[in-house]
């Protein structure tokens, strides 16, 4: 796989579920959908314009979420270009660069820059916007990790 080159992301029954639901109660085009057990929530990727009508008027169709499933909901633009990718998993962090780096033992770390007054907001609480970058990362572009600079 190339460095841009789009992995192919495999959707569970579960998973098909829940973005079929979403799906339903915003009308929102939803891309693809990761279940993260270790953070208890669920990752909805979205097309970027409809963030907001899938979030739905002051978080509603996520909060309406939050109790059908009893999991953390976070909607995320989404693209299967990977810079863009990355941006919109940011959000509101500012990226400045990215440098994707290919390590002797075949495993590919992407190294992201930010404007200094983000990177608390970029790594999120505890870890997990980077982590959320993470497994966005790894399951639709084949990269093992990602480092905030």
């Amino acid at each position: 796989m190339s460095n841009g080159e789009k992995a192919q992301a495999k959707i569970t029954p579960e998973e098909f579920r829940y973005m079929a639901l979403l799906s339903e109660l915003t009308n929102a085009t939803v891309r693809d959908c990761i279940i993260d057990e270790d953070n208890n929530r669920i990752i909805f990727l979205v097309n970027p314009e409809e963030v907001g009508k899938a979030i739905g008027p002051r978080g509603f169709y996520v909060q309406q979420l939050r109790r059908i499933l009893n999991k953390n909901i976070e909607i995320v633009g989404y693209s299967d270009k990977m810079e863009e990718q990355v941006k919109l998993a940011l959000v509101p962090a500012r990226v400045t660069d990215m440098k994707l780096v290919n390590r002797p033992d075949g495993t590919k770390v992407l190294y992201v820059a930010v404007h200094p007054a983000d990177k608390a907001i970029a790594i999120g609480k505890g870890g997990r916007n980077i982590q959320r970058l993470k497994l966005i990362l790894k399951r639709h572009f084949g990269i093992d990790s990602a480092i905030i600079a």
